[in-house]
């Protein structure tokens, strides 16, 4: 009950969101036409408005990033005590993850070469954030080197490294805490996890309090864009919607292969089984709200036994989020284009690293937390500005609605695998009965 009144409150928010980015794009572009009161000073002040919201999110990447980590590495530690089956299923969750994030940079990037972005509304676009600072952290994103690449991801003082945004030096240092607290006894390890978990969910507070203030802030900032790129900025959006929305229907179709290659199951039994828990992903944009269905439709038609089915799907809700690399590394990677900045293999190989990391610690937070919580990182990873995110985060309502039902069909995939042993054709048999 509680969970369908977030997520209501949740959508209901996105829709304000959206319709506060319709608004301001069409209230800077009818400024832009017709003049607006105050001129400079009246667009100096819509922009620091839209900056203060901005900066009021940053505020909790960095703490946020770090709490979520420990504790996620915290729940796979739990995980892998259970036994060998859970061992299993996290080998599993952790190739497809791999497989998942090499394949996020060539969707995208091929998306991209066969769809480029269109130059004039790009540069239009663009125009209301501000080229100087664009051109800024585009040339500071240049690397220098392989050698300085790995040199750089044991920060030698991890609060200076917090404080210059170099955020996977953060996400190893978390990841190498995180273990380490694994390692203490219970009474140490304990107070540690609560700590973090408590830091996790103030930060959470936060976030929620600063999108609470989302339609406000995206109005600001969608109205600066209009202002200097008129309308024609809703074609660059259109078009990021679509590339990231391919990039994921282009995994789901993959994992149909998986399946049946790996998971030693027919192709049209795997896609008649999984279409009902596909359509409540769909409806509901919640994997843990389609978690009843997985596990009916594992047992009682993908020939998956209720043993593996009852560890592995609950399981993967809670560390396995396969679409999030694929997903963010697609919005960073449009950033990147966007802005001109070059995506060398070290910047990959940073982007790919966070991106992994962050998908175990992000998961379970509602789709308008996540969503920054889990881009933002990778684009400080990449050295892509975060300036148009609040714009990207006003149209993730749709592609959001794929990334549930690849996260689904992933973790019916992975069941499958987990269990091993060929599909038992008849389902009553696969339950047991």
């Amino acid at each position: 009950m509680a969970q369908s009144r977030t997520a209501a409150v949740m959508s209901s928010l996105s829709l304000r969101v959206l319709v506060a980015l319709i608004a301001g794009l069409a209230a800077g572009a009818a400024a832009q036409a017709w003049g607006i009161p105050g001129g400079t000073a009246s667009v100096a002040a819509i922009d620091a408005l839209g900056q203060l919201w901005l900066n009021a999110l940053r505020m909790t990447i960095i703490p946020l990033v770090f709490a979520l980590l420990v504790t996620g590495i915290a729940s796979i530690a739990d995980a892998t005590s259970t036994g060998r089956l859970a061992v299993k299923a996290l080998i599993v969750f952790a190739v497809l993850l791999v497989f998942a994030t090499v394949y996020a940079f060539a969707a995208s990037m091929g998306l991209h070469a066969i769809w480029p972005i269109n130059i004039a509304e790009a540069q239009a676009l663009l125009g209301g954030i501000s080229p100087d600072q664009a051109a800024a952290v585009a040339e500071g994103a240049k690397s220098g080197g392989f050698g300085a690449f790995v040199a750089g991801l044991a920060p030698s003082n991890p609060i200076k490294a917090a404080a210059d945004d170099a955020i996977l030096a953060i996400v190893v240092f978390a990841i190498a805490f995180g273990f380490a607290t694994t390692r203490l006894p219970g009474r140490l390890r304990q107070p540690i996890a609560i700590f973090f978990e408590a830091v996790a969910q103030a930060m959470i507070v936060i976030v929620q309090w600063v999108l609470w203030a989302a339609p406000v802030g995206v109005f600001a900032l969608a109205m600066g864009v209009g202002l200097r790129a008129g309308i024609g900025a809703a074609g660059v959006l259109a078009h990021y919607i679509a590339i990231v929305s391919l990039a994921i229907i282009g995994l789901i179709l993959i994992l149909y292969a998986v399946a049946t290659l790996w998971g030693r199951i027919g192709l049209g039994r795997f896609a008649q089984g999984i279409a009902p828990a596909q359509v409540v992903a769909f409806s509901t944009q919640s994997s843990l709200a389609s978690l009843p269905i997985m596990v009916e439709r594992a047992v009682g038609r993908l020939g998956v036994s209720g043993a593996t089915a009852g560890l592995v799907l609950p399981l993967a809700v809670a560390v396995f989020r396969i679409t999030s690399p694929v997903a963010n590394l697609a919005v960073v990677i449009y950033c990147a284009h966007l802005f001109g900045v070059q995506i060398t293999l070290p910047v990959m190989v940073a982007g790919g690293l966070t991106a992994m990391a962050i998908s175990v610690g992000t998961v379970g937070l509602p789709g308008q937390i996540s969503f920054f919580a889990s881009v933002a990182p990778i684009a400080l990873a990449m050295g892509v500005p975060l300036e148009l995110l609040p714009l990207l985060l006003a149209v993730e309502v749709i592609p959001d609605i794929f990334r549930t039902v690849g996260n689904v069909t992933a973790d019916l995939t992975a069941a499958r695998i987990v269990e091993g042993r060929d599909a038992v054709a008849d389902p009553e048999a696969a339950a047991g009965i």
